[in-house]
């Protein structure tokens, strides 16, 4: 039952991070945008978070820089596809080898650095319950607030005006501009916003995830992410519980080595993208199904006044 419950804490943990990046993925594709460049927006900000910590101590500071250098790759992103039109896919691409190719120069200096001690977190009386306090209750509070945000996202896309607005753009920037909208604002809002979560996931990935920076240590996060918004039809309480379907196949890995399953290493590392593959093909036999959720203008560039 200890290791059951360790393996329910670790799922939780492991999961936060796609959960974070697929929510402000999420925030981009109901703005009409696709962004393919997470997994480099998340690699800037886990060097960036990481080299911050190492000289400041402070895991808030990681987090800004994380936020802060996601935000403005995002920024960058976004004027080129939303004012320049370049072709958002291909933007996507470049930002995403970018991003790998960056955070591996920089991050040179960094991959001997160790971060001081971790700080452990509990909520008292609760983490003392048998089982359950060790599974639910002794997690990072980036954990709590990854499942409060999720429950904020989906109040502000269904019962705000500003969320509505957001929907409306997503779905037709041409009637929404014709309201007296600025469409192309709008949209550089939500590209910005979902690049600020994207790099407060890399940093809690180098941050808390793991401790430490490494060449390439994403490793596909970014990915699965873009592919958890499909998988949850654009809506955020699915983006969570997506998340931790795919954070536990991650840990799985962990926990059957740790019971000594005599399976290659190398095959328990393919069970996250593997689970991946699987979900994506069980969703496309449905086309209909992903037509009628997704946002109609997803991908497909505005040109005000055209």
């Amino acid at each position: 039952m200890d290791a059951f419950a360790l393996l329910i804490a670790a799922t939780l943990n492991a999961g936060t991070v796609l959960a974070i990046a697929g929510l402000g993925l999420l925030i981009n594709e109901r703005a009409g945008v696709v962004n393919l460049g997470a997994e480099g927006l998340m690699l800037v900000a886990a060097i960036a978070g990481f080299a911050t910590a190492v000289h400041t101590g402070s895991d808030l500071a990681a987090f800004a820089a994380g936020i802060t250098a996601g935000a403005l790759l995002a920024a960058a992103f976004g004027w080129l596809v939303i004012w320049l039109n370049t072709n958002q896919y291909a933007t996507g691409l470049a930002l995403s080898l970018f991003g790998a190719g960056f955070s591996a120069f920089v991050g040179q200096r960094f991959t001997q650095e160790r971060l001081g001690e971790r700080l452990k977190f509990e909520i008292p009386v609760l983490a003392d319950i048998p089982f359950i306090g060790p599974a639910l209750f002794r997690q990072h509070p980036m954990v709590y607030l990854a499942i409060a945000g999720t429950a904020a996202l989906a109040w502000f896309l269904c019962r705000s005006r500003a969320g509505l607005v957001l929907r409306a753009v997503g779905e037709s920037p041409e009637s929404a501009h014709a309201l007296g909208y600025p469409v192309r604002r709008i949209r550089l809002a939500a590209v910005i916003a979902g690049g600020a979560l994207c790099g407060l996931a890399g940093a809690y990935i180098s941050v808390v995830y793991t401790p430490l920076w490494v060449e390439g240590m994403v490793a596909g996060k970014g990915w699965i992410a873009l592919a958890l918004t499909t998988f949850a039809t654009w809506r955020p309480a699915r983006i969570l519980l997506g998340a931790y379907l795919f954070g536990g196949v991650t840990m799985l890995q962990f926990h059957l080595q740790g019971e000594g399953v005599e399976i290659p290493t190398q095959a328990l590392a393919m069970l996250p993208y593997l689970a991946t593959i699987v979900v994506l093909v069980l969703i496309s036999r449905n086309p209909t199904w992903i037509r009628i959720n997704m946002p109609a203008s997803l991908g497909k560039p505005f040109h005000p006044g055209s």
